[in-house]
Parts: structure tokens; sequence; C-alpha cells
């Protein structure tokens, strides 16, 4: 078979096939079952962990030059559905296909796929260049999306679970995923430096994740 399936790489197909398991559940998110919302988001924060540890995990593997390259290829490309066509997908769902949702998940995937191809660029001369790990990204990488959106929704959901409770207001939501969605697509391709997280940073993200989906599953 063509193509190359190392370790890091089998984990960047996973990450991918769990959004495309979550976009099989779009159609019943967008008629309010909470349930389908539940899992859209739940697939979207575990394909951002499996983007998080891919690349760790293809450091510490011996790759030839070609495997390496391979590996930048398809690490954005599956960047671009997961992070950034399925969070669009989500969003103009849950907003009922309104036009102003439709404008930001379509303005979201443009600047995804505009840092993605700038960042493939910029990899491949450093790499020439260095072989030491990048310590900054330029733009906000597209995979923040697979913990802000899931974190908003957390939110939303531990609002829903207080609100009889404390007679908390809720916003419209819909709303703040889209005005979100418009902000994040204007940071991807801002220059500006962001810290590539370090190993501490990605356990800490990790348990953030997993608070999340507690808080997604409260009753």
């Amino acid at each position: 078979m063509i193509g190359y399936y190392n370790v890091s790489v089998i984990l960047t197909y996973i990450g991918l096939l769990s959004s495309l398991f979550g976009m099989a559940n779009l159609s019943l998110a967008q008629t309010g079952n909470i349930t389908a919302q539940k899992i859209a988001f739940v697939c979207l924060l575990f394909s951002g962990l499996c983007d998080m540890f891919d690349g760790k995990i293809a450091r510490r593997t011996k790759r030839s030059d070609e495997a390496k390259e391979f590996g930048i290829q398809i690490d954005s490309l599956c960047d671009l559905i997961c992070f950034g066509v399925y969070p669009a997908f989500i969003v103009i769902q849950i907003s009922h296909k309104h036009w102003i949702s439709m404008i930001a998940g379509g303005l979201f995937v443009l600047g995804g796929v505009i840092r993605l191809g700038y960042f493939n660029v910029m990899e491949h001369e450093r790499q020439k260049l260095t072989d030491e790990n990048r310590k900054y990204y330029q733009g906000l990488p597209i995979t923040s999306s697979a913990l802000v959106f899931p974190f908003i929704f957390a939110i939303e959901n531990l609002i829903t679970f207080c609100e009889p409770k404390l007679h908390i207001m809720i916003p419209s939501m819909n709303l703040i995923y889209t005005v979100i969605m418009f902000i994040l697509a204007f940071l991807f391709v801002w220059d500006i430096k962001v810290k590539k997280p370090g190993t501490r940073e990605s356990v800490v993200m990790g348990i953030i994740g997993i608070i999340i989906i507690a808080c997604m599953f409260l009753p």
C-alpha cells in the first residue's frame, strides 16, 4: 500500500475518523437533539487530543525524510477536516443554517486553509535549517478549535444545569458560537506568536478536556 503507517500517523488517522463519526450526528444536532450535540463536541475534543500527542510521538519515532514530509502533509490535511470543516459544520447546523453562521463558517475554513498552507511552507523551510523543535507558532493554531468550541458547549450545559437552582439567564449560545468563529478565523491569519505547548501544558490541556467532557454530561 502507498503511504506511511507509523504510530504517529495512525493516531492522526484515528482523530480524522473521530471527526467523521461526529459529522454523522450533525443532522440530528440540527433538530436540537442534545445527545447528538454532545457526541459531536466529544468527537471534536477527542480529535484534538489525538492531534496533541501525534506530534510528540512523531518526534520520538525514527522516520525517513519522506515519512517526515508525509507526516507534515497528512497532519495538515486532517487538521483542515477535523478542526476547520468539522467545527464550521457543527456551528452551522446548531444555528439552523442561519446565513450569518454560514458566512462565519466560510471565513473560518478559509482562514484555516491559509494558516495551514502557510505553516507547511514555513515548516518545510525551517526543517532545512534546523532539527530543533518549534517553540512558537505564527498565528493561532487551527487545532485550538478542538478546545474552544467544546468548552463553550460545556459552559452552556453547566448553565442549563444550574439555571433552575440559580435562575441564571441563558444567553443566545448560537450567536456566541458564531462570534467566536469570526474571531478565530481572524486569529488564524493574524501574524502573532503563540507559544507551542510543552509536555506539561499538554497534560494540563488533557485534564481540562476531561473536565469539559464531564461538564457536557451533567444530568
